[in-house]
């Protein structure tokens, strides 16, 4: 980080970042404890989860409003500009996170009652494990200014949603074998989707990164996989 003149502004600018790294801490915890409960139909870590949500927002609610005052009262341009501007993006990244693992929680609190098919849940602490690493790498990435680390986690978005793609073939197979699978099965394709989501935001929080570091957009289009509701 770059000293400036006013100690002010670095303070500032420190105690973003230091919310950030509170904000991603957060939601990393919550997106395992999330997948967690699913795995054991664990109702009272889900339950956890979804009140910690409100944490993760009041955050975000602080980063915002200091961004805020700190474009008022300091004008920062260049670096300083994309810093402010960055947190923010990154700051509205995590909290939707926060959104996905709450939902992912509802849904195990849901099915907490409902007959268990062990291997369905597979696939889905796989597409886990990977949006984990990632949400890691970038955010560690963002710490360290980190611009190749950064474009790792941006290229790799591909391998989760090829992982979707597998989990949904595979819950379809569980309904077709028997209808009582269904509803288990229907829940479990939401809570994919949600993993899905929580990929697509650690590589905006990645091409937020880039942008802070180069003040450019990551060059070429993103990575883009397929979308399983269009698959037959």
């Amino acid at each position: 980080m770059v000293e400036h003149t006013v100690r002010s502004f670095d303070a500032d600018l420190e105690t973003l970042d230091r919310h950030i790294s509170e904000m991603g801490g957060i939601a990393e915890k919550m997106l395992a404890d999330a997948m967690d409960a699913l795995s054991t139909m664990n109702v009272e870590l889900a339950q956890k989860v979804i009140a910690t949500d409100v944490r993760l927002d009041v955050l975000q609610r602080t980063v915002e409003d200091l961004a805020v005052r700190v474009l008022a009262r300091r004008q920062p341009v260049a670096v300083d500009l994309r810093d402010v501007v960055g947190v923010i993006r990154i700051s509205a990244d995590l909290e939707r996170i926060g959104d996905q693992a709450k939902n992912i929680a509802k849904r195990a609190a849901k099915i907490a009652g409902e007959s268990r098919i062990p291997r369905a849940v597979v696939g889905l602490r796989s597409m886990h494990d990977l949006a984990a690493t990632q949400l890691n790498d970038v955010l560690d990435a963002y710490a360290q200014r980190d611009v190749e680390r950064a474009k790792a986690v941006w290229n790799r978005d591909l391998e989760l949603d090829a992982l979707e793609d597998s989990v949904f073939r595979d819950l379809l197979t569980f309904m077709m074998e028997d209808p009582r699978n269904i509803t288990f099965c229907t829940h479990l394709l939401f809570c994919s989707k949600n993993l899905e989501r929580v990929g697509d935001h650690t590589t905006n929080i990645a091409e937020t990164v880039h942008y802070i570091v180069t003040g450019e957009s990551m060059p070429g289009e993103r990575p883009r996989g397929i979308d399983s509701s269009t698959l037959p």
